[in-house]
C-alpha cells in the first residue's frame, strides 16, 4: 500500500482538513438530521475554516508553485467565505440556487483538473460537484429532498477529505500502489 494523501505536504493536508471540516459541518446541517440543526449553523465554521482558512492555504500553494492545489484551495476559500458571510441574507431561494450552480461549476473544473491526484482526489470534488448540484437545483425547484442528499454527499465528501488529512498526518493509505495488488492477486 502506498501513502499518497494528495500530495502529503502540510498546505495539502491543511486545505483537505479545514475542506473536510466544513464540507462536513455544511453537509450534516443540510440533511436535517440533527434536531435544530441547519445548514446556516455552519456558516461561522464557513466563513474562518472554509473560507480564511483555505484562502491562506491557497496563497502558500501558489507562492509555493503549486497552481493547481493553490487555484482549488483559494477558490473554494472564496466560496465558503462568501457562503458564509451571505447566510441570512434576504436572497431569494432561487439566488441561493444560482449561487450553489455557479460553485458547482467551479467543482467541475477542479474534478476535472485533478487527474493526477488519483481517484482520492478526484473523488472528493466530484463528490462536492454533486452536492452543490443537488443543493442548487433543489433550491430552484424548493424540493427539500434534493437539498437534503446533497446535504448528504456533501458530508460523505467531508469525511473522504477529512480522511485525506488525517491519512496524511497519521500515515494511512489512501490508494493501492499497482504493484501490490499484483503482488495480492498473485
Amino acid at each position: 500500500m502506498s501513502n499518497d494523501a494528495t500530495a502529503g505536504n502540510s498546505t495539502s493536508t491543511l486545505g483537505h482538513l479545514a475542506l473536510g471540516l466544513t464540507l462536513l459541518a455544511f453537509g450534516i446541517g443540510s440533511t436535517g438530521v440533527v434536531d435544530h440543526v441547519g445548514a446556516a449553523d455552519a456558516a461561522g465554521l464557513a466563513t474562518w475554516v472554509g473560507g480564511v482558512t483555505l484562502f491562506l492555504v491557497g496563497l502558500l500553494a501558489l507562492r509555493a508553485g503549486s497552481t493547481g492545489e493553490g487555484t482549488a484551495y483559494a477558490a473554494l476559500g472564496a466560496f465558503w467565505f462568501t457562503w458564509g458571510t451571505g447566510v441570512g441574507d434576504s436572497g431569494s431561494a432561487e439566488a441561493a440556487g444560482l449561487f450553489l450552480l455557479l460553485w458547482a461549476l467551479l467543482a467541475l473544473t477542479l474534478t476535472m483538473a485533478s487527474g493526477g491526484s488519483g481517484l482520492f482526489g478526484q473523488g472528493v470534488y466530484g463528490l462536492l460537484f454533486v452536492a452543490l448540484l443537488l443543493l442548487g437545483i433543489g433550491a430552484l425547484a424548493d424540493n427539500s429532498g434534493l437539498g437534503k442528499a446533497g446535504g448528504w454527499v456533501a458530508a460523505v465528501a467531508g469525511l473522504a477529505a477529512w480522511y485525506g488529512a488525517t491519512a496524511a498526518v497519521a500515515g494511512w493509505p489512501t490508494s493501492l500502489a499497482r504493484g501490490s495488488r499484483a503482488a495480492a492477486a498473485s
